[in-house]
């Protein structure tokens, strides 16, 4: 045993260490990391901040532009925007996150199981897999929320099961490559089962793929939420998020465009942001790389 896990090709604290070295050399990925972490903390300490109500509406105040009383303007039932944009971005990170991690959680066993084992096994995942992928992924995710039915749960499945396909091709390529690998055949050779050769030696060598892959994927599932409650399938009114609010702002563009300007800004610089940040841990997590 002690063989084998002296094989393993870096230590895992100094890979982490040359790991971060290179980020932080990489200004676009910690701006994208700053622009994460900002709307991250925002959306986090929403409950916390001196804000008003997202959904309490007010008469009195329809359609105002922005001023010192709403620093945002206020939409079609008089309602805060800002204070919307806060809770909204709870709901929007929120669908990226989970979504993701509903992806990462079913697809990489599947691409473990087929990139390792081989045969008929791997056949028959990579069939259904390719079959999947031909779908057009925004396609797939609006016919199964509609399918499930319209809420921002609904959406995040219909997502997360849209996005899996993706980590199962990307999972089995990579077991793929390691699988062949000299620590791997002394993990076989001690006796160790298939299992413990999958989750201890494999495994955590193709997780940083992985994290690049889910790190850029969660802007693809934000645009996606966005998509979805535009089109009535996600966050359901009045509980605000930056697609609906996209959704009622487009009967208002003339008469108050900063109800579309601020939601529409703030997709773009999250997905930014994901992105930026994406490439960087790509750069920082390839070992071929100095």
């Amino acid at each position: 045993m002690t063989a084998v896990d002296q094989s393993l090709p870096v230590p895992v604290k100094r890979e982490q260490s040359r790991a971060w070295r290179k980020m932080k050399r990489n200004r676009s990925a910690l701006f994208g990391l700053c622009i994460v972490a900002f709307f991250a903390l925002l959306a986090l300490a929403a409950p916390l901040l001196p804000i008003p109500d997202p959904v309490a509406t007010s008469w009195s105040a329809i359609r105002k532009a922005p001023s010192a009383a709403h620093w945002l303007g206020t939409d079609d039932l008089g309602r805060d925007i800002l204070a919307r944009m806060i809770w909204g971005a709870r709901a929007s990170l929120m669908a990226g996150v989970f979504s993701v991690a509903i992806a990462v959680c079913i697809g990489v066993p599947f691409g473990l199981v087929a990139g390792y084992f081989g045969g008929w096994v791997d056949m028959v995942i990579s069939r259904v897999t390719e079959a999947l992928l031909a779908m057009p992924f925004l396609i797939m995710a609006i016919a199964l929320a509609a399918f499930l039915g319209p809420s921002l749960t609904n959406a995040m499945i219909a997502i997360g099961v849209s996005a899996t396909p993706l980590f199962i091709r990307l999972s089995r390529g990579q077991v793929l490559a390691v699988k062949t690998e000299d620590y791997v055949e002394g993990a076989r050779a001690v006796g160790l089962n298939h299992v413990e050769i999958m989750t201890r030696y494999i495994l955590p060598n193709i997780v940083a793929p992985i994290i690049v892959q889910a790190t850029l994927t969660i802007a693809t599932a934000i645009i996606a939420e966005a998509s979805l409650s535009f089109l009535g399938l996600g966050q359901q009114p009045p509980s605000p998020s930056w697609g609906s609010m996209l959704n009622v702002a487009k009967n208002f563009l003339s008469q108050a465009p900063w109800m579309a300007m601020w939601p529409g800004a703030a997709i773009f610089l999250v997905v930014i942001g994901f992105n930026l940040l994406g490439d960087g841990l790509r750069d920082a997590l390839d070992p071929r790389e100095a």
